[in-house]
């Protein structure tokens, strides 16, 4: 009980500080819900890709241009990272590991996931570049106490790194775990880094500067293999569904966690592809699934205490600003 307690009130003091100190030095902008109207309310349309799961050779050249384009700017952590209360909570650094492409990390944002299956032939290697489907309505948007995650009119849910804590209700609340938090890094160390925060949140931000301007994300347009399509969802739509009518195939994301911008074209139904990956280990944190997901709003319930302390966040920040003059004042 005691327990339960102290996780309450730790959840709503982290909401009420990460809300605050967004809203305190003016970066946040917006609160939760309308980042995550702003697609709407701006008059966006959303751009989808068409991933051809036949077409795919796994050359890898998608990862590459996503790293040439980001890993440089990713910030390393100060060390030693300072250990979080609760102590159960746990460090995830993997500024150490910046070369590992075969999984999502805070610092590799697409890898290519494949695994074998039989065919008519003998067998038939199957190869997914895996990054974040941004979703229509992506929970990690609506859920993110400060405002930090946020969807850009052309549908990117991306993440302001200038803002985020690390709290992790996007990790939780995303149907196919894709945010990865990297510790020691972000805004709360400029607070009580042991209190508040747990470091920064990353994921593919689908080039949303570059969708900005017309441009398709790096990944699509660096595949060599033309496996890769690129436009107004709508448009992608009626592409993918002709694919798949042609090879009797499926489609992955259109109605997934109901509807995503990423769409999956295979002539093996997904459940095989699935099934062959948890026969081969290839499904696991940070390697994603390909289950069914339902929108998954009803299962964080237990968020909602978080977002609903966004309104104090003012209290909140003035509250640590005054400690901090406090302490200062008393070593003086």
């Amino acid at each position: 009980m005691a327990k339960d307690l102290f996780l309450q009130r730790r959840r709503f003091l982290k909401g009420l500080t990460s809300a605050g100190t967004a809203a305190g030095v003016g970066l946040a902008g917006l609160n939760p819900a309308q980042a995550m109207s702003l697609r709407l309310s701006t008059g966006g349309t959303d751009c989808c890709t068409i991933i051809d799961v036949d077409r795919c050779t796994g050359c890898g050249a998608c990862v590459s241009a996503c790293r040439s384009r980001n890993l440089s700017r990713l910030p390393l952590p100060q060390k030693p990272i300072p250990e979080p209360t609760p102590s159960w909570i746990p460090i995830s650094d993997w500024s150490e590991r910046r070369q590992v492409t075969n999984r999502l990390t805070p610092y590799n944002w697409i890898y290519i996931q494949s695994c074998t299956l039989p065919a008519p032939s003998g067998s038939r290697r199957v190869f997914m570049p895996r990054r974040c489907l941004h979703c229509l309505n992506p929970q990690c948007v609506s859920l993110c106490p400060s405002g930090a995650a946020r969807q850009s009119s052309q549908g990117a849910a991306y993440i302001d790194e200038n803002i985020c804590f690390g709290d992790g209700p996007c990790q939780r609340a995303c149907p196919w775990l894709i945010p990865q938090r990297q510790s020691g890094v972000g805004p709360y160390l400029k607070f009580a880094p042991r209190y508040i925060g747990y470091g920064l949140v990353f994921k593919c931000d689908y080039c949303h500067e570059l969708l900005a301007q017309g441009q398709p994300p790096a990944c699509v347009a660096a595949c060599p293999a033309k496996a890769q399509y690129f436009g107004i969802r709508d448009d992608m739509i009626a592409q993918a569904q002709e694919m798949a009518h042609q090879r009797n195939g499926e489609i992955f994301g259109l109605r997934e966690n109901g509807g995503t911008n990423t769409l999956y074209v295979s002539s093996i139904p997904f459940r095989d592809i699935e099934a062959a990956m948890l026969q081969q280990e290839q499904v696991g944190f940070g390697k994603p699934s390909l289950r069914p997901a339902g929108a998954s709003m009803e299962k964080e319930n237990s968020l909602v205490d978080i977002v609903l302390a966004a309104p104090l966040a003012g209290v909140a920040l003035a509250s640590l600003r005054l400690w901090r003059n406090w302490l200062k004042a008393r070593k003086s």
